[in-house]
């Protein structure tokens, strides 16, 4: 093969790819399938879209081989294709905080008004667990928790704050975490611990980073 039409193929190749992550819905359902397989009403339901607009991300997502398919019954599940689309994701959105002052700023900003901006990360955290005096709290949903969780966290989803959260310890840490820097529910955990008095923090990465490092995960 001649070597400009060998760079112009696999490059044309590399570029399918990018296309098929151009879009925020379809970022949004590549960070949503690191928490684990969903349903596309499931996934449609997350994005705030249609179930047909969702079904139609999600063939070009697995057109791209970025997503995969198991069929149960009547319903069809969607998860990533392998661990390498989540690391791709992961680089994807560390290197938009860093590169895009919009995106840093909106974040920013978002944390800012929620009283969040204090975070830790994954290395503080495995320093931290063995500390009697702290409280790890998961606010994913439930489903994705069973699914697999940092160890000694305790579920406290959504739908469950106003039974839980005001219940925990006064005196001890509580540190918060969910999907990852883009998911709203840690910060709005700790704004309303802090608000309650409490000394609260949120993990600034999540379940998947911590699973993408290899640490130990509980089911």
């Amino acid at each position: 093969m001649e070597k400009r039409k060998f760079k112009e193929s696999v490059y044309s190749g590399i570029s399918q790819l990018t296309k098929a992550l151009s879009n925020p819905h379809r970022l949004e359902i590549i960070d949503l399938l690191a928490q684990g397989e969903k349903t596309v009403e499931v996934i449609a339901e997350e994005i705030g879209q249609s179930v047909a607009n969702a079904s139609q991300h999600l063939q070009v997502l697995k057109q791209a081989r970025l997503v995969s398919t198991r069929r149960q019954g009547h319903y069809i599940f969607y998860n990533l294709a392998n661990p390498d689309v989540f690391s791709a994701w992961q680089s994807l959105r560390s290197l938009s905080i860093r590169q895009i002052p919009d995106v840093k700023q909106v974040l920013n900003d978002f944390r800012h008004e929620r009283n969040s901006l204090e975070a830790i990360s994954i290395d503080e955290l495995t320093e931290k667990l063995a500390s009697d005096d702290l409280i790890l709290v998961d606010v994913r949903p439930a489903e994705e928790y069973r699914m697999g969780h940092i160890p000694q966290a305790i579920s406290v989803p959504v739908d469950q704050w106003d039974v839980q959260l005001d219940t925990l310890p006064l005196h001890k840490e509580v540190i918060a975490y969910c999907r990852g820097p883009f998911c709203v529910f840690a910060d709005e955990a700790v704004a309303r611990l802090r608000g309650k008095g409490y000394r609260a923090i949120r993990l600034e990465e999540g379940f998947p980073d911590w699973k993408g490092r290899g640490l130990p995960i509980a089911c």
